[in-house]
């Protein structure tokens, strides 16, 4: 398996950073997150301590549907179905073609690396009139 790199960003830094490299004013690099959340928070409520044991439980016991992992779980499949959708969003799983039309989740990296920034952030914006 490997390390899903992510970041924190607000909402407006990921769509400037996004848009200066659609205008090829900047490279990403190699190190560069390849997953962003808004806040920590949602970064948290994503990979909260539930949420890792399920992962942990997908990886070990190797379900071969939602339903099989519902069962192992105790958790509804439409919660399930729920969770597992953000987490595939994020790159934390991959739903996979099973028997028939069975979803079988996967999971996709065993580690995450979060890359958050404690100080440097936005430059202060002017303020009317042209002063800081």
């Amino acid at each position: 398996m490997k390390t899903l790199k992510v970041g924190v960003a607000d909402y407006d830094e990921m769509k400037a950073r996004t848009m200066r490299i659609a205008r090829g004013e900047e490279k990403p690099a190699a190190a560069d997150p390849k997953v962003w959340f808004t806040s920590t928070e949602s970064f948290a409520k994503v990979l909260s301590a539930g949420n890792r044991d399920l992962l942990r439980v997908i990886a070990e016991q190797a379900p071969g549907s939602l339903e099989e992992l519902s069962q192992i779980t105790g958790r509804a499949k439409s919660n399930l179905s729920r969770t597992l959708k953000t987490m595939a969003s994020y790159g934390l799983v991959r739903m996979e073609k099973g028997q028939g039309l069975k979803l079988v989740p996967k999971v996709a990296h065993d580690r995450v690396e979060l890359v958050l920034p404690l100080t440097g952030g936005k430059a202060p914006r002017k303020a009317a009139g042209g002063r800081r």
